[in-house]
């Protein structure tokens, strides 16, 4: 019996050993990084993506906006869980998000309205509309990755975020439930995200041209793509990225500087010649109007009036050999498709150059990138023209940035571009999203 006895224990004992093992390396898991895979909605043309949020975790479909300031949920619909946590007034967590202001609620408590906590203003960057919301925490799980393939899921169990207003989605794709802001705040996902599993500060965003999904890979390089396609810091040119000292998001955030990412473009170029345009407005004033930023919630890129008709009327002249055809909105310039030929980078057009801190960092802008197919036999310049009070000079848009690999080094202050990745035989739909583990 004492044998036996023994025996059990020497048992019980390794059982204990193998357990705490499993939860020892549960707990100290670092990934090296995150994904979160990006899809294109036809009807919005918004980028959408997915986190699982609360307790129980629960799919969140949101609204991608690359300057957007945190991730923001309808709480007054639907929100359940036990994890939810609304941050106090005056708690590091306030200080934290840099929300002063405290608020009670006089309503029942409930996932977006306690009394003594403080908020922020979550907008729609889309419709640009706001209201004030509840800060909280709660559980977000997205997966892990390391580079090559997504790995096992890990949570922040702390993540903060902002009750929004079920109103706020209108305008948004259809089953969304907020934003997910990848802006220059601290609380934004990559920030968070860092902080949390302390890895760089930095983000890489590839949107897809199709129907397949993009990513998002936060952390650092280098990030593979399928065929056994690599990019590391030597695939990518580096500018600097420009703090804009006045918010252009919305009159709740007026005064304090902007969150999206703009970049110092010097000229514009089309076949290699220099666009003659006003170049003052290429500069942000210290009233924050004029600039370039890097936008993902416009589809198309936007041009104050003037550099809108000086862009599109040099290219006019530069692909005179190709039938001009009825403009179709919201497009000025449209041309008949079937005099245009076809290359790896998309139709065969002048390509731009965006000129940055010098002449030897260029952004270049091939035809797959500044043509959109209206309809069978027509392709126009996916310019828009903003109007000629726009406060930002040169909003580069979601379709001028698909099939390019982006590096948002928050750290460092700077953004690493590729131009279209089609040259290197790749696109941003050949992520492998084949799970590791």
């Amino acid at each position: 019996m004492a044998s036996s006895s023994c025996f059990h224990v020497i048992l019980f004992c390794s059982f204990l050993f193998f357990t705490s093992t499993i939860a020892q390396n549960q707990t100290s898991f670092r990934p090296k990084g995150l994904i979160i895979p990006v899809m294109k909605d036809g009807s919005t043309l918004q980028y959408l993506t997915q986190i699982q949020q609360r307790t129980p975790l629960v799919p969140v479909s949101l609204t991608l906006d690359l300057g957007g300031q945190f991730l923001w949920v309808d709480c007054d619909q639907g929100y359940v869980s036990s994890s939810y946590k609304p941050a106090r007034c005056r708690s590091a967590q306030c200080s934290l998000a840099g929300a002063t202001g405290c608020g009670e609620c006089f309503s029942p408590p409930r996932p977006g309205c306690n009394n003594n906590t403080c908020g922020l203003f979550p907008d729609n960057t889309v419709t640009r509309t706001a209201t004030s919301g509840e800060l909280a925490s709660d559980v977000v799980s997205v997966q892990s990755s390391n580079g090559k393939n997504p790995g096992r899921n890990v949570s922040d169990k702390n993540f903060l975020f902002v009750c929004g207003a079920t109103f706020l989605l209108q305008g948004l794709a259809s089953g969304v439930k907020g934003m997910a802001g990848l802006g220059r705040t601290r609380i934004s996902l990559p920030s968070q995200f860092s902080a949390e599993f302390s890895f760089p500060r930095k983000f890489a965003v590839c949107l897809s041209s199709s129907k397949s999904k993009g990513v998002v890979l936060f952390g650092d390089g280098p990030y593979f793509f399928l065929p056994n396609r690599e990019f590391s810091n030597n695939d990518f040119q580096y500018t600097p990225l420009l703090i804009n000292p006045v918010s252009t998001a919305s009159a709740f955030s007026a005064g304090q500087p902007s969150s999206e990412y703009f970049i110092g473009v010097k000229s514009v170029k089309i076949n290699q010649k220099v666009v003659p345009i006003n170049t003052t407005l290429l500069s942000i004033d210290n009233q924050g109007v004029g600039g370039t930023k890097i936008s993902t919630v416009n589809p198309y890129t936007v041009l104050e009036t003037s550099l809108y008709n000086a862009i599109t009327n040099f290219f006019v002249k530069e692909l005179a050999n190709v039938t001009r055809v009825a403009s179709v909105a919201p497009f000025g310039a449209c041309f008949d498709s079937r005099n245009i030929g076809s290359t790896r980078v998309g139709p065969a057009v002048p390509q731009i150059d965006l000129v940055l801190q010098n002449e030897n960092v260029i952004w270049t802008i091939f035809g797959a990138n500044s043509m959109v197919q209206v309809s069978e036999n027509v392709l126009c310049l996916g310019f828009v023209d903003g109007g000629v009070n726009s406060r930002t000079s040169i909003v580069i848009g979601g379709h001028t940035i698909e099939d390019n690999l982006l590096q948002l080094d928050i750290a460092r202050s700077r953004l690493g571009f590729t131009s279209s990745i089609l040259f290197r035989q790749t696109t941003c739909a050949n992520f492998n999203f084949t799970s590791i583990a």
